[in-house]
This record gives structure tokens, C-alpha cells and sequence, in this order.
């Protein structure tokens, strides 16, 4: 089953501010307001990922379906209504989703690290947990949310500068006191794992490994391989450049051991073989989230 790419909705990545890079990954909008689409167009997929999110709706509502629930060209037969302001920690597997209707909504993608300074959460209780954020966040999140919520009639432009204007001077009074690498996963993974060695009292191994999981919510093999998969998928859209991808050539230059090894990691970070992942982002529209990437 594939669901087309409708030319009539409207998804946009939009990256922080330099003071922010290490704080926020980025900010996904979507929209779907006037679009006709199919039961199937209006699935949504996504990878697992190291990143916490903060999603909101303006209009419309979604669905998150069961851990390895196909998206189908039927509404799911099981699924639990998402929270208007939503929480989500770090995944350790991919996740589907589908919106009954049209939609409005942005999702803010977090370091958890950075969630943690900020707001004092355990990440480490938030891996493959999403909540009511009205729930844990702090009041002055809360007032934050809620007035973005009330401004529908702002542009996504707006938003996200509010956004940034109310993060950035709390991350700078919070952030650690060393340089952190976070464009890319594994870089991220290596400076968090530089700092968690070097920090104080404690080297051991088993003490750096605690404070990786404290700050990050999964331990730092986790965090590696979902680099590794992240850096396969970068590699992908730059090879493809040139034609189909060769998969046993992508699996040596993103460090797998072999194609299958290659295989069987794109199977549990996202669902589906590299092939089918490739074909799907191209030209099935529940895929947008990858997309955005390109």
C-alpha cells in the first residue's frame, strides 16, 4: 500500500538559531488544511529517535497507533488520542500516527539532555513514554504553549520565533560549560559521552554509562546505532544523486558490517528494509516527516 504525495499540504523543517543549536534539533510544522486527503495520505510515520518532542495542535487532532501497526487505506482499528500539547521522550522504535481530519500542528524536536537542565525531568522515565505535557512541564512552559495555542491566527514564522525568543535565555543560563556537537547524532553522542567521562566525582565506566542514560535516557550504544542510522540515511539522499542507491556501498561508508547488518538496523529504526523506506519517502505522502530532511 502507498498513499501519493498530495501537492496541497504543506510541511516545513525549520532549524535554531546558532545560541540554540545544542538545545533545539529542529521545528517541524504541518498543515493539512485543504487538502482532500486519502485515509491512507493521512498517516503519519516516524523513525525512533534519541530526540524528546513537544507537538501541539491548532487544529485537528491525532492518533498514535500500537507498537508495529501498519499503516493501512482504512482508519486503524486500535489507536489513543494524542493530548492537544503532547510530551514525547526518546524512542527506541519507530511510531505511526493518523489524523481523523485535517491538521495544524508544529513539533519541537529536543536534545533530552537539554530538556533535562531545562526543565528538570528524568529522560531516563521518558524513553517510549509520551504524556498530557499539562501534566510535567513547568508553569512558564505551560504559559508559553498555551499562548501559541491562543494565537492561532500567528504564522508558523511567529510561532517559532516565540518559541526560540522564550528558549533562549533560559538554555543560556542553564547550558553546560563545554563545546556540544549536535547537528548530527553521533556527534552528538560522542560530546555527551566526552563530558559524562570527564565529569566529576567518578570516571568509571559503569558512572559515565549512569549519567549518559540520566541526561540522554538510553545508554550510549543506543545512541551510537541510532547515529549510524541516522549518518546511513544522510548518506542515502547523497548517493541517490546519482541514481538508485547501492546498498552494500552505503552500508561500508556509514560503518555496518555488512548489508544486512544495514538491513536489520533500518528494519528497527523504522520499520521497514532500506529499500522500501527509500521508495516509500519518494512517493508516499504519510512519509513527509523524512522528507523534510532531504
Amino acid at each position: 500500500m502507498t498513499a501519493a504525495i498530495s501537492p496541497h499540504t504543506s510541511s516545513r523543517l525549520w532549524l535554531p538559531r546558532s545560541t540554540l543549536s545544542a538545545c533545539l534539533r529542529a521545528v517541524m510544522t504541518r498543515t493539512t488544511v485543504g487538502a482532500d486527503l486519502s485515509v491512507a495520505q493521512r498517516y503519519n510515520h516516524f523513525p525512533a529517535t534519541p530526540l524528546c518532542s513537544l507537538a501541539l495542535w491548532w487544529q485537528g487532532c491525532g492518533q498514535v497507533l500500537p507498537p508495529d501497526s501498519p499503516s493501512s487505506s482504512a482508519p486503524p482499528v486500535s489507536s489513543t488520542a494524542l493530548p492537544r500539547l503532547l510530551l514525547a521522550g526518546p524512542s527506541t522504535r519507530p511510531a505511526v500516527s493518523w489524523n481523523p481530519g485535517p491538521i495544524r500542528a508544529v513539533m519541537v524536536l529536543i536534545q533530552p539532555d537539554a530538556l533535562h537542565r531545562l526543565t528538570g525531568l528524568d529522560v531516563a522515565d521518558w524513553v517510549n513514554r509520551w504524556d498530557d505535557a499539562r501534566a510535567v512541564l513547568p508553569a512558564d512552559w505551560l504559559a508559553l504553549c498555551q499562548s501559541l495555542l491562543d494565537d492561532a491566527d500567528a504564522d508558523d514564522a511567529t510561532h517559532v520565533k516565540r518559541l526560540q525568543d522564550f528558549l533562549e535565555p533560559r538554555w543560556q543560563a542553564v547550558r553546560p560549560g563545554w563545546p556540544m556537537q549536535a547537528q548530527r547524532y553521533g556527534d552528538w553522542a560522542q560530546s555527551l559521552a566526552l563530558h559524562a567521562a570527564l565529569s566529576a566525582p567518578g570516571r568509571s565506566l559503569r558512572q559515565m554509562e549512569r549519567r549518559i542514560k540520566r541526561w540522554a535516557g538510553l545508554p550510549l550504544r543506543e545512541l551510537r546505532g541510532l547515529g549510524r542510522s541516522e549518518q546511513a540515511f544522510f548518506n542515502t539522499l547523497a548517493a541517490t544523486e546519482n541514481g538508485p542507491p547501492n546498498w552494500a556501498e552505503l552500508a561500508d561508508a556509514s560503518g555496518y558490517a555488512d548489508q544486512s547488518h544495514l538491513c536489520r538496523a533500518t528494519r528497527r529504526v523504522t520499520g521497514f528494509s532500506p529499500d522500501e523506506l527509500y521508495r516509500r519517502i519518494l512517493a508516499d505522502e504519510s512519509f513527509w516527516g523524512y522528507r523534510l530532511w532531504q
